[in-house]
């Protein structure tokens, strides 16, 4: 596997190697789990190359805390990814994809200042940027990136869309514990207690969806689930929504393409998670 910190060897490297050869992307912040390997498992069925980058992006920060407590673990992550096949690995540093201060900024118009956007405001201006810097970069065939975070996804299909870059991107499906916590680099910083308590997105996820394919209306599953929430010290709801898969605009009626998504903070640590109807 070869490691590369700086962006023309990587450029270099790839266009010596890999002249005419599908080249898979799997963008990471690093603190790796087995989310990650599943899109490292599904680059290395479908390319001839995969690159992983591991950079903890601080444009998409909007909690200097959040940023400074990151999992930084790169020795462990780079030998998880030499044991899952990945043959390339781009993990820079700060100051080589940010020369200066960035001062370039995107706007998806409604669809990154809700959700996640309205309560993270910036958050997805800073993921666009970074995501187009590696898109530039790597200049993959197909980019892989996982489900647990569907907004950000939805953002960078429209970052393809509008840019035009010539690429493929794949969502690969979330990987949670037995329990049903969806794997998180954040997870790492959850106490016992509180590992146990952040059960209760995916708890609360799967019971809001057996009472709406009940028929329940929207508006009472919503306070089931905030009352579920009000119930368990430790742990505080910060948004339950139901969304079109499509523009992530609110659903005024439950079909398959409808999708779940919350937002929670189990003592300090904020989580995501999500769950399709048609799942």
């Amino acid at each position: 596997m070869e490691i590369f910190k700086e962006i023309k060897p990587l450029k270099a490297f790839l266009k010596e190697k890999t002249p005419a050869a599908t080249i898979g992307l799997v963008p990471t912040m690093g603190a790796l789990h087995h989310g990650h390997l599943s899109l490292i498992e599904a680059s290395k069925r479908e390319n001839a190359l995969t690159v992983s980058t591991i950079f903890v992006n601080p444009a998409q920060f909007n909690n200097p805390e959040d940023l400074k407590k990151y999992p930084r673990t790169l020795e462990r992550d780079c030998e998880m990814l030499r044991q899952a096949g990945c043959q390339v690995v781009f993990a820079p540093e700060v100051t080589t994809l940010y020369e200066h201060e960035p001062t370039v900024t995107f706007d998806f118009g409604t669809l990154d200042k809700i959700l996640e956007g309205k309560f993270r405001p910036g958050h997805f201006s800073g993921v666009a940027l970074v995501v187009s810097k590696l898109f530039h970069i790597v200049n993959p065939t197909t980019a892989y990136f996982g489900q647990k975070d569907f907004q950000q996804f939805k953002i960078i299909e429209k970052l393809v869309e509008e840019l035009k870059f010539d690429l493929q991107l794949k969502m690969m499906p979330i990987i949670r514990e037995p329990d049903g916590l969806a794997l998180s680099s954040r997870n790492k910083r959850l106490s016992e207690p509180e590992r146990k308590k952040a059960a209760l997105l995916f708890r609360s996820l799967t019971e809001a969806k057996k009472l709406l394919i009940r028929g329940e209306k929207i508006f009472n599953v919503k306070e089931i689930v905030n009352q579920n929430y009000k119930s368990v010290d430790g742990v505080k709801l910060e948004y339950f929504e139901l969304a079109n898969i499509e523009n992530l605009s609110p659903a005024e009626t439950v079909t398959n393409q409808t999708i779940l998504l919350m937002a929670a903070y189990v003592g300090e640590v904020r989580l995501i998670d999500n769950l399709l109807m048609e799942e």
